[in-house]
């Protein structure tokens, strides 16, 4: 009897018992999934795919040429298994992409010349002599062109500096938020209708136009005009504490307001300091700070670096954009005691009976805007001038200075030579160079209401001489067309400004402070202590102190006043 039988109760008939599978008659492999395998990613393959090696230490050594793809699936291979290295190499570049010329001696020549001039001995002295000659040749090429990239990489263009923060972070200053560019981009607050007068005051000169008519060979040297400006804070401003008892809950000035709008733009570090007090927050610049400069070649490929007193160091870029700027806005107008004036109905408010010296032509606008959800901002705008339109019509006008220093170190286009027959391309050049600081002087013109901005070329006398310049050329725009043309889209630069409104009204009561990241293209909301920056807050005679109120005067002649 065998086994089976035993088994089986003596029934000497063998079993076989199959066992269960599961059939899939559209495709290969089980219809339903284990429930161990159920959040495995899965790459399809076909029968046909070979499975391959389990490893392959060899290399590419024993390689099958033939059949390079054998191993390949037919439906590609899935990313879930592609090979991430886990250091961010974004910041890595390929410096130079330009394929270096191979001397002869690395192309074969000179070989295949002596195996095809093998005829006499005459000829084969020839021919070493010809392989030497162009050895020495490519040997020459070759140093030659190593140098010239030393040259290109190590003086053309230097590496970046790391940029200093503006302000420096203390370690009790705790951090609230951060807030990178690209989502910052995506913010929106549509649909915010234009801002409603509140109080006008100042006074206005007219525009005179005869500068319209300023070209490459009508140049006019750009004059030192010795008046004042006044750059008040917003908490410092006698108008804005009167309307925060009566007006609105968010206090700032069009150039803070400004900043924050077109912070996306920007690369160099700002700051601003924002006090919460009860359901109302007033935006506030540093005391003894540079945030009235105006940065050149900020948004540059190459922008300038910071060389000490060197001419072209980005401080005194900025030192001398911003006295081109002044005195450019008050040259253009009509100024004399018998000449027109356009008055509001109140004075300047920043004009006191010690201070000696004219205040430039400005008007100041305090304006207000409903930001929806309870929130209303009152702002001062400023006008810069006045212009009698063609059609008899009262035009308000804010009027900027772009400034050429050095078109070779600047990557651009020489004005003298461009300037009156391609004015598109220099202008195409500063949008590209300047792109911040020309967005923010757009979004200041339209939170005021100007009419036209109106844009001057200016240039340096000597290439380098930062103390003459002449006016090469005017060009004026609307505001709202310039925008456009600019791609600056005032939904987003309203939605940037809400964000920030918002995370901090959340906030208990205190002093905070919006910083830009000196070297990531971001921005940092930190809680800092309610005392922080007091200890350099000076008294009254000191803020009135003759520094103080001539700022820049040490390298320009005009007068700036800082009143705080």
């Amino acid at each position: 009897m065998t086994l089976n039988e035993s088994q089986s109760g003596g029934d000497p008939t063998p079993h076989f018992t199959a066992p269960v599978i599961q059939d899939n008659p559209t495709g290969w492999g089980p219809c339903e999934l284990p429930e161990q395998y159920k959040d495995m990613p899965y790459q399809p393959f076909s029968k046909g795919d070979r499975l391959g090696k389990i490893s392959d230490w060899t290399g590419a050594a024993f390689q099958d040429k033939k059949y390079a793809n054998k191993y390949a699936s037919q439906f590609g291979s899935g990313s879930q298994y592609a090979y991430y290295h886990e250091e961010d190499e974004s910041t890595f570049h390929l410096v130079d992409t330009t394929r270096v010329q191979k001397p002869p001696y690395q192309r074969g020549r000179f070989r295949a010349n002596q195996r095809n001039m093998r005829g006499g001995r005459g000829g084969r002295n020839n021919v070493q002599s010809g392989g030497m000659q162009s050895l020495g040749k490519g040997l020459k090429a070759r140093d030659s062109y190593k140098k010239s990239q030393v040259r290109k990489w190590g003086q053309g263009r230097p590496q970046i500096k790391i940029r200093d923060a503006s302000v420096t972070v203390k370690p009790d200053w705790s951090t609230i938020e951060e807030m990178d560019f690209p989502r910052l981009g995506k913010l929106s607050l549509p649909n915010i209708k234009e801002g409603e007068d509140v109080v006008c005051c100042g006074e206005l000169e007219y525009y005179d136009k005869t500068y319209d008519r300023v070209n490459v060979k009508n140049e006019k040297p750009l004059q030192s005009v010795n008046r004042i400006f006044h750059t008040v804070t917003t908490t410092d401003d006698p108008v804005i504490r009167k309307l925060s008892k009566t007006e609105g809950n968010v206090y700032a000035t069009d150039a803070i307001l400004a900043t924050i709008m077109c912070c996306t733009r920007s690369n160099y570090s700002w700051d601003i300091v924002i006090e919460k007090i009860g359901d109302k927050l007033f935006f506030d610049k540093r005391d003894n700070t540079e945030f009235d400069l105006l940065t050149v070649n900020e948004t540059s490929v190459e922008p300038p670096q910071d060389d000490g007193n060197s001419l072209n160091s980005p401080r005194n870029l900025a030192l001398e954009a911003t006295f081109i700027n002044h005195n450019f806005s008050q040259q253009v107008l009509k100024s004399g005691e018998k000449e027109p004036r356009y008055k509001f109905d109140e004075p300047n408010p920043f004009i006191s009976e010690e201070e000696e010296g004219e205040v430039a032509s400005v008007a100041y606008r305090y304006k207000k805007w409903d930001l929806g959800g309870g929130i209303t901002l009152v702002a001062r705008c400023e006008h810069d001038a006045v212009v009698q339109s063609p059609n008899g019509e009262l035009q308000f006008l804010t009027i900027k200075a772009l400034n050429e220093w050095d078109s070779k170190l600047a990557n651009g286009v020489e004005w003298r030579q461009k300037l009156d027959i391609q004015r598109g391309a220099v202008l195409a050049n500063e949008l590209r160079n300047n792109a911040c600081k020309l967005a923010k002087w757009t979004v200041q013109a339209l939170l005021a209401g100007s009419d036209q901005i109106k844009f001057g070329y200016v240039s340096r006398a000597h290439v380098r001489d930062s103390s003459k310049h002449v006016i090469l050329g005017t060009q004026q725009y609307k505001p709202a067309e310039f925008a456009t043309q600019i791609n600056l889209n005032m939904d987003n630069a309203w939605g940037i400004l809400r964000c920030i409104i918002d995370i901090v009204m959340k906030q208990k009561d205190g002093k905070y402070l919006i910083m830009k990241d000196p070297n990531k293209p971001m921005i940092r909301l930190y809680d800092i202590p309610d005392n922080t920056f007091e200890s350099d807050g000076e008294s009254e005679s000191d803020e009135d102190s003759p520094q103080d109120s001539t700022a820049f005067q040490g390298l320009y002649p005009y007068n700036t006043a800082t009143k705080r």
